[in-house]
């Protein structure tokens, strides 16, 4: 039977680094096109990349995962979907941060026993990080507002302009106003999209009213 080697790689967002996970899983000589990336939170396993990885793998084949919170976050998914793999599917899957976690080893009672007691202490310990994650975040987000802090994306207006923005603005607004300059052409001096640009320019024109 040819068996197969399978890498799975989880970031919780699309701006965290994927290099240490991915340096691992090549150094195994795993066909790049064989590793899984998926970056997204790790509360359930409705992943379209996991998901296309655990439709491939077949009865022999190997499966990679850097550490046990990068398979999942919520123990009772976490050892679900272990049993899918090596029971249903009889794949195999390495832990590489706990040797004890390697399906390939260990397969007499005692040492299965180590290891399902094993995963499912890691599953329990991902699943409270993630908990405690989402409560330190709910917790600061509470904080802020008590504060009275903007949350989310900063408001743009006039008033928040830099000293060079609002130079162009006094420079190029009679000139767009005139039909010298596109509306375009000005969004681009002042770096603007267009809905904030509109935005910045009724209230300019307001300051013009004022005066």
């Amino acid at each position: 039977m040819t068996t197969k080697r399978f890498g799975y790689i989880r970031v919780s967002s699309k701006d965290q680094n994927i290099d240490r996970q991915l340096t691992e899983m090549l150094a195994l000589d795993i066909d790049e096109r064989d590793i899984f990336i998926d970056k997204e939170s790790g509360k359930d396993f409705n992943r379209s990349e996991y998901q296309a990885l655990k439709g491939r793998l077949r009865e022999g084949d190997m499966l990679y995962i850097k550490s046990i919170d990068r398979f999942g976050r919520d123990s009772k998914d976490i050892k679900r979907e272990w049993e899918a793999i090596t029971q249903d599917i009889k794949a195999d899957i390495k832990v590489l941060d706990m040797p004890l976690l390697d399906t390939t080893q260990y397969k007499d009672t005692l040492g299965t026993f180590v290891s399902d007691l094993v995963l499912q202490v890691l599953a329990f310990v991902a699943q409270r990080e993630r908990e405690d994650i989402n409560k330190r975040q709910k917790e600061g987000i509470a904080a802020a507002k008590a504060q009275g802090k903007h949350l989310g994306r900063p408001v743009i207006g006039y008033n928040t302009m830099d000293k060079k923005q609002l130079e162009d603005i006094h420079t190029y607004y009679p000139q767009w106003k005139q039909g010298a300059m596109t509306a375009v052409q000005f969004m681009g001096e002042l770096k603007l999209k267009k809905n904030t640009f509109y935005k910045v320019i009724k209230e300019y024109e307001a300051t013009l009213i004022e005066a």
